[in-house]
């Protein structure tokens, strides 16, 4: 019997693949299971237009985040934050509140947690900080740290 694998198994394949087990093995552990379904036409055409899909909304993804870089290369984020008696700002810049400034200066809503720089912003001045948005796609954002 043919079925089309759900999950990965590991003695017989990675998920997507069509495989020709023994009727037992396929019906009662791989389809009881969950790990697969019988590979009848249908079920291969509906697999195939799910791959289609999702390769489309990958496609759409990658174009928006490469859209989004490029806004990012131009833009400036400036971060008001008090200063000490010495010059010195108070804590550092924390990545939450530069996602939180990108959003409220320029209405680009990105995740803390793409921010990569492990150093913290403690210094007045302006700094280029690395996102990661995904797919690879990495952008710079130039920040400029004013204190009040």
């Amino acid at each position: 019997m043919k079925v089309l694998l759900i999950k990965d198994v590991k003695s017989l394949g990675k998920a997507g693949e069509v495989k020709e087990v023994k009727d037992g093995y396929g019906k009662n552990f791989l389809i009881g299971k969950g790990f697969a379904k019988h590979a009848t036409p249908e079920i291969l055409a509906e697999h195939k237009a799910e791959q289609e899909r999702l390769k489309a909304e990958e496609a759409a993804e990658i174009a928006r985040l490469k859209e989004i870089a490029q806004k990012l290369d131009k833009l400036e984020v400036i971060i008001t934050k008090k200063v000490g008696d010495n010059g010195h700002l108070f804590g550092a810049i924390t990545k939450e509140e530069v996602a939180n400034a990108l959003k409220e200066q320029h209405d680009i809503t990105i995740d803390k947690k793409a921010i990569t720089d492990k150093t913290a912003i403690k210094t007045i001045g302006e700094h280029d900080l690395d996102l990661k948005l995904g797919h690879g796609i990495h952008a710079k954002l130039h920040v400029d740290v004013q204190g009040e």
